[in-house]
C-alpha cells in the first residue's frame, strides 16, 4: 500500500486535469428531453367512429337475379349457359341488366386457360355499360 504525498516535479499545488468526463448533467438533459417527449406525444385511439343504422331494417324488395357469364378456355362467352354469338349480344344482355335497375348481379367466372384479353373485352363492355355489380367467381382454380 503506498500513498501519493507529492507530484516528482512542478508546483505541487497544482490540481491535475480531471480525465473522465462528467456524465451526470448530460444524463439530466437526456431524462428531461424523454420527459418532454412522453408527455407532447398525442393519445393513440385505434377507435373507428361509425354510425349504426337504428331501428329496424326495411325488408328487401326482392332477391336479385344473379347472371352468370363463363368463359371457356376458347374464348367462348356463355350467358347463363347459353351461348353468345358475338360481342353486341352481350352488350344487349349487360344494356338488359342496367335497365333494370342495375339491382342484378353479374358473375364473371373465367376458366383458368382463357387469354386475359378475352375476359378483359367482358369486363370493358361491362364497365363501359355502367354495370355496377359484378364479380368474379370460381377464383380458386387459380389457386393449384
Amino acid at each position: 500500500m503506498g500513498m501519493n504525498v507529492g507530484s516528482s516535479g512542478g508546483n505541487a499545488n497544482d490540481p491535475e486535469p480531471m480525465m473522465e468526463m462528467n456524465m451526470t448533467p448530460l444524463i439530466d438533459v437526456m431524462l428531461v428531453l424523454i420527459i418532454m417527449l412522453i408527455i407532447t406525444i398525442p393519445i393513440q385511439n385505434h377507435a373507428i367512429k361509425l354510425n349504426m343504422p337504428t331501428g329496424n331494417p326495411p325488408p328487401p324488395l326482392a332477391l336479385p337475379v344473379v347472371d352468370t357469364v363463363d368463359i371457356d378456355p376458347t374464348g367462348t362467352v356463355m350467358w347463363n349457359g347459353t351461348p353468345i354469338a358475338n360481342r353486341a349480344e352481350l352488350e344487349d344482355r349487360l344494356k338488359t341488366v342496367v335497365a333494370g335497375g342495375n339491382i342484378d348481379e353479374v358473375h364473371l367466372r373465367p376458366n383458368k386457360l382463357v387469354e386475359y384479353k378475352s375476359v378483359a373485352a367482358v369486363m370493358a363492355s361491362a364497365q363501359r355499360l355502367g354495370v355496377t355489380k359484378i364479380g368474379i367467381v370460381g377464383n380458386e382454380q387459380f389457386m393449384e
